[in-house]
């Protein structure tokens, strides 16, 4: 399913300007879900972190016992041939993925150096500094490394996220705020999360039930350089019921304002404008040559 338009796909060798079939009825991947991807943007004529999703996609391959088999510096290059088809004004999910072509004689354990690798570029708009999301509480949690593979971006792993956020819009909410295994906050479904209080900023403490993400470590990077207090710790639901301000942190929209979690109303206050303009003049400095 594309999210986006003016699609391209390199697979193969090859770039396609199309939504190119991919994966086959009885690759492993497709029947026993051995998937990964990663997720980077360009906008503005910025791509920027572009090198740290092209090495993540690589750990997270391994994670799931797939033998990568292109260097994080190939993706890096192939990328950059492949943005070269948009125009400059173009906003665009960049998606490099790996798959299972073989199993074990079970089928369930990936076989070394049997692989499927595909990037798929699509342009999608980046939203408005002012569009927010609100919150709400789901009965779903965060699984832990002796269930499931959280130390990698595994497409096994957003079955999970699909019903905490179906499960919070039937409530009104636009995203869940997530517990870990031990009923503390790790992030929204979607998204990693901060919030502010008495102007200090605080983040849960990674953990092993999420994944920290890129651009989450880079909001924290910014703001320390630019002064703030930044704290990564154990943080409740009270917590976020009590803060003066909230705001999610993704590689898809990079900032999100949060205006509300269930009964509490939150501004769109000074700390999350900040940071939003701090990551953008960042940006400026990642840009695509």
């Amino acid at each position: 399913m594309s999210i986006g338009t003016k699609i391209r796909t390199f697979f193969q060798g090859s770039w396609y300007d199309e939504d190119l079939a991919i994966m086959r009825a009885a690759d492993q991947g497709s029947w026993v879900g051995t998937t990964v991807f990663d997720g980077a943007r360009f906008f503005d004529g910025c791509i920027p972190d572009l090198d740290k999703h092209c090495a993540r996609i690589n750990k997270s391959a391994e994670a799931l016992m797939i033998t990568p088999i292109k260097g994080s510096d190939e993706i890096l290059s192939i990328i950059h041939e492949g943005l070269r088809a948009y125009d400059p004004t173009d906003a665009v999910y960049i998606r490099p993925m790996y798959w299972a072509i073989d199993g074990d004689v079970s089928g369930i354990v990936p076989k070394k150096n049997s692989t499927g690798f595909a990037i798929c570029l699509e342009a999608v708009p980046m939203i408005d500094q002012d569009v927010s999301t609100t919150l709400g509480r789901t009965s779903f949690r965060r699984p832990v490394l002796e269930d499931n593979v959280v130390n990698a971006k595994a497409g096994c792993l957003y079955p999970n996220n699909a019903r905490m956020l179906a499960e919070v819009r039937r409530n009104g909410y636009g995203n869940a705020l997530v517990a870990d295994a031990m009923g503390n906050v790790a992030e929204s479904a979607t998204a990693n999360i901060f919030m502010v209080k008495d102007g200090s900023v605080y983040t849960p403490i990674p953990n092993g039930t999420f994944l920290s993400g890129i651009t989450r470590a880079r909001h924290i990077d910014n703001m320390r350089i630019d002064g703030m207090d930044v704290q990564e710790t154990i943080l409740t639901f009270d917590d976020f019921a009590n803060a003066d301000e909230v705001f999610l942190s993704g590689n898809m929209t990079k900032i999100t304002p949060v205006t509300g979690f269930e009964s509490k109303s939150f501004p769109i206050g000074p700390v999350t404008r900040r940071v939003r303009e701090m990551y953008w003049d960042w940006a400026k400095t990642e840009t695509f040559a």
